[in-house]
């Protein structure tokens, strides 16, 4: 029920309040609200499909349900304990110096297993064109570095239960409490020396920021122990000219860490993330054990249930197999023509805008109609799924552990394999049963997964006005990322490259300065919002919510309350504690209450809509009201 005399002073709880006071968690969840009701429902349809599904005509669909029911088939996989990956223990035991730690180098890539550097293929920044290998850091153990801090106490509780959850698996890995010791503390030390060096959550935020490209002599110098070159060259078989460092900071610093001095607490930190990184593939224990410090990082008490565990697990090694399955299934050709055209209308819309924007010089103004004219629209879900998926064949004969290691294997064989070659600019970068969008500034393309075009995003029983104030809203967010503070860095092909004046730049800095400060500093949870770290969201929802009143106006319908009140009512969250904590550390979204609050106040609409007033708390004065798009 909406409290409609409520909405002058807080539009998030007039429409969301009855449903706040109601709404329960899930105890193996982090929240519960608009997302992930959708996420729930998609899980709980799928899952009874899978398990009523018996003969499917697709050849990968058979394969997918043999590991899907291996992965759930928790009897035979606590039979086999830790045999499989014992050998790999034994293999950084025994290893002797960084020589020895060389020879790991592909196996362990190939095998998806953590070393001290991570090398990866995606399309080059700067020549959108062509994929190149990009090197990035090893993950760190704590959310973000602020929380690495020592006065940090949110970071201390969460080494304790790093410590505890740690100290319950390695017993069952049978090690004495002096090894224990050891290996926890070992790993916890080598993790804080590379911390210190990584990126802060804002830095990350700025993400041309990460395109840092060096030669492989330059790649070469960073360590005095590892050869990189002959890394590079087992992993792609040549020597590439350029190599993208994602955070050069960290590897001029390397040889601070990776050094002889460190090379034991290297041994037990590899030690450790392989036990860890593999834990949810072997027993239930293992399992259970090894998701308590993410369980304690959302504050959800209890872990998910095997089916649902089951589904996560095996729908991400067959995501285009499922993709291709559900949209089918579930979304269909006719669905995708009609959101398809929506979402040209939308890219109309913004073409118009553009037209008539007051502030562009008119060269500016063509290149960004010529980058909207080129962005490329993914909808739905894929016809076919990428040929790799055929390569994925079950042996039943085998252990969950080893099946699970050879499809990694497969990706990752199949990742490294597009280095040097031709960029495919309409490859989806998430599945259909995925409740959510994006925008990819190399690949100047949008994607709307079919799961998000459902209630209350976008239904037929729905009108006009409540469809635009949902998904074409996401719709107008997600072309609006093609000129946000990250995006406006990014020509129509994908590179990055300036095709603004200098005039129009710094007017366009000056309005993202003015998002910056529409949110920096609101008090939230036990924290406060950063401007730099959600600027580039927070510009991307207000580009997306204008377009969408436009669209919505020129649709011949234009019930202004039922457009505002659907927008409040798809951000709708209750979550726990803990995890808002988190998020508005490390999550470049604003939280879901703002979202729905701050930004239709720059909106001349929502006044009259509401009768908002000067007296009324929803209402910001002219001058504080930002309009970019």
């Amino acid at each position: 029920m909406i409290q409609k005399d409520l909405i002058k002073d807080d539009l998030y709880a007039a429409v969301n309040g009855e449903w706040l006071k109601k709404a329960v968690i899930p105890e193996d969840r982090p929240r519960i609200g608009g997302f992930t009701d959708l996420v729930i429902g998609v899980e709980d349809t799928l899952i009874k499909d899978f398990n009523e599904l018996k003969d499917p005509k697709d050849v990968q669909m058979k394969e997918f349900l043999k590991y899907y029911n291996m992965t759930k088939d928790f009897k035979t996989r606590n039979k086999d304990g830790l045999k499989d990956i014992k050998k790999y223990i034994e293999k950084i035991e025994k290893l002797k110096d960084f020589s020895d730690l060389q020879e790991l180098n592909k196996e362990w890539t190939l095998k998806g297993f953590d070393l001290l550097y991570d090398f990866s293929v995606y399309p080059d920044m700067s020549d959108a064109t062509t994929n190149v290998l990009y090197l990035g850091i090893p993950s760190i153990i704590l959310p973000e570095k602020g929380y690495y801090d020592e006065n940090n106490e949110d970071g201390k509780r969460l080494i304790e239960v790093y410590k505890g959850m740690l100290d319950k698996i390695l017993d069952i890995y049978s090690y004495s409490k002096e090894e224990k010791e050891k290996l926890i503390n070992n790993t916890i030390a080598f993790d804080k020396m590379m911390a210190k060096y990584i990126k802060t959550s804002v830095e990350l935020a700025d993400y041309p920021k990460l395109n840092n490209p060096r030669t492989m002599e330059e790649v070469n110098k960073y360590s005095k122990v590892l050869n990189f070159e002959k890394i590079v060259f087992e992993l792609i078989e040549a020597k590439p000219e350029k190599i993208i460092v994602e955070q050069p900071v960290f590897y001029e610093a390397y040889n601070e860490f990776v050094n002889e001095n460190n090379f034991e607490l290297i041994k037990r930190w590899l030690i450790i993330t392989l036990i860890l990184g593999e834990s949810s593939n072997l027993t239930s224990e293992l399992k259970q054990l090894g998701g308590i410090y993410g369980r304690a990082l959302s504050g959800t008490s209890k872990e998910l249930p095997i089916e649902k565990y089951a589904y996560y697990h095996a729908t991400s090694m067959f995501s285009e197999v499922i993709s291709v399955y559900y949209g089918e299934k579930y979304f269909g050709k006719l669905a995708k023509k009609d959101v398809k055209e929506m979402v040209e209308s939308m890219i109309k819309v913004y073409e118009k805008r553009l037209n008539e924007n007051t502030w562009l010089k008119e060269e500016t103004r063509k290149y960004a109609i010529k980058k909207l004219e080129t962005l490329e629209i993914l909808v739905g879900y894929p016809e076919i799924y990428d040929e790799v998926y055929n390569k994925l064949k079950v042996d039943e004969n085998d252990t969950f552990f080893n099946n699970t290691i050879k499809m990694t294997e497969i990706f990752v064989k199949h990742a490294l394999e597009k280095w040097n070659k031709p960029v495919k600019r309409l490859e989806w970068g998430m599945s259909s049963n995925t409740v959510n969008a994006y925008y990819n500034p190399s690949l100047n393309h949008i994607c709307f997964p079919a799961a998000i075009l459902q209630k209350p995003f976008y239904s037929l029983d729905q009108s006009k006005s409540e469809n635009y104030g949902g998904i074409g809203a996401v719709i107008g967010h997600e072309i609006s990322h093609a000129f946000d503070n990250n995006g406006s860095q990014f020509d129509a092909e994908g590179n990055m490259k300036n095709w603004w004046t200098k005039e129009d730049y710094e007017i366009f800095d000056n309005k993202a300065k003015a998002m910056i400060e529409l949110f920096d500093g609101i008090a939230f949870g036990k924290g406060k919002i950063n401007g730099k770290l959600t600027v580039s969201e927070n510009i991307a929802d207000a580009g997306g919510l204008s377009c969408a009143l436009e669209a919505l106006k020129n649709s011949g319908e234009n019930n202004y309350q039922d457009f505002f009140i659907n927008w409040a009512r798809i951000w709708r969250i209750k979550a726990r504690p803990e995890y808002m904590d988190m998020v508005i550390k490390i999550d470049v979204h604003a939280p879901g209450e703002l979202r729905a609050n701050i930004q239709p106040r720059n909106l001349d609409e929502f006044y009259k809509a509401f009768d908002i007033k000067e007296t009324d708390k929803m209402y910001l004065e002219p001058k504080k009201r930002v309009n970019i798009w």
